[in-house]
């Protein structure tokens, strides 16, 4: 057993081999640091012998994970946060050694998060935990098996079908002050014209408040989205909408931040007497109306999608429209006046 040296510090460090694997460590206490090495060598040992499973925990996975995979993706800061809440939830099996870690486990999470939570959180922390565990089966060799392969997962929610209508965007852009001819000097007319855009072009709250007046060119902007960065054909009504947000900020086209957007959105959604529809059904909306104007692929570009079918789930048309279109043989559609 190696024996931990006082340092010019004051702490102490300590210097370990297991099967030509070395490592080290600096704690504050000489105690201290002959348990940070018992216990490396006890991984280290194991992981050489092919049982890291009965040394590392649930919890142990999850760090690791967030260091060196989570810190290489585009929402790292999110999905930490993520990580960290996992080991508060009710049921979390965080301290089970992944040797013991069974599919049991895991249902009784599930089951305990889904009486408190909705499907849809729920389901998108299945899907992270599947592919820490999967990681720590794969590069890590911690797991012989995932035992998130037998976990069944809830099903998707019902997506989201909501389109605003005309005279629901005619009543928001009253109440929030939005002027053609009058350059915004106002948040309630920066948020109007957020609004315009992502009826106009799809684009995302976030999307919209990360523009800079250096990505907008003649004809087009580029945003940087979920899927990495993508340039968004601007039309001249589009053109029209950014031109008005001139001046408000040197920066930033909107100058605002995705959360203040989302409240003041709700906020004056309310005083406008309205309800049932969100800002992200904006960009629901903008595909219903696109759709029936560009092919499927040039829409899936516009829109970032690096799938067809999910145009499916943001072409929300009424039966009785198609009915209409169908009879009068049109395809194009009345834009919202």
């Amino acid at each position: 057993m190696a024996t931990p040296v006082k340092t010019a510090q004051g702490t102490w460090r300590i210097q370990i081999e297991v099967k030509g694997v070395r490592d080290s460590a600096t704690r504050p206490s000489k105690r201290e640091a002959a348990e940070w090495g018992a216990t490396r060598s006890a991984e280290l040992l194991a992981s050489a012998q092919g049982r890291a499973a009965e040394v590392k925990s649930l919890a142990q996975a999850l760090q690791r994970y967030g260091q060196e995979v989570s810190s290489t993706k585009r929402g790292w800061a999110k999905e930490l946060i993520r990580l960290r809440a996992f080991l508060n939830q009710p049921g979390f099996p965080a301290k089970r050694m992944l040797a013991d870690l069974s599919a049991a486990d895991i249902v009784d999470w599930r089951d305990a998060r889904l009486r408190v939570n909705a499907r849809s959180s729920v389901l998108r922390d299945m899907v992270l935990l599947s592919h820490v565990l999967e990681v720590a089966r794969r590069d890590w060799g911690w797991l012989r098996l995932n035992p998130m392969r037998d976990v069944r997962r809830p099903s998707e929610p019902d997506h989201r079908e909501r389109v605003i209508s005309g005279v629901e965007v005619r009543k928001m852009l009253r109440v929030l002050g939005w002027s053609r001819r009058v350059p915004v000097r106002s948040v309630g007319q920066a948020v109007a014209n957020a609004f315009l855009l992502a009826l106009q072009t799809g684009c995302r709250a976030g999307e919209i408040c990360g523009l800079r007046w250096s990505d907008v060119g003649d004809g087009f902007f580029a945003v940087d989205g979920k899927t990495g960065k993508r340039d968004v054909p601007a039309v001249p009504a589009t053109m029209r909408t950014l031109d008005l947000m001139r001046g408000y900020d040197a920066v930033f086209v909107f100058g605002l931040r995705a959360q203040s957007l989302d409240a003041m959105f709700r906020k004056y959604r309310a005083r406008a007497a309205l309800a049932g529809f969100t800002f992200h059904d904006a960009r629901h909306t903008a595909a219903t109306r696109l759709a029936q104007r560009l092919h499927v692929l040039d829409l899936c570009k516009m829109f970032g999608w690096t799938s067809t079918t999910r145009a499916l789930v943001y072409y929300n048309p009424r039966a009785v429209e198609i009915a209409q279109r169908i009879a009068s043989g049109l395809t194009g559609v009345v834009p919202i006046r």
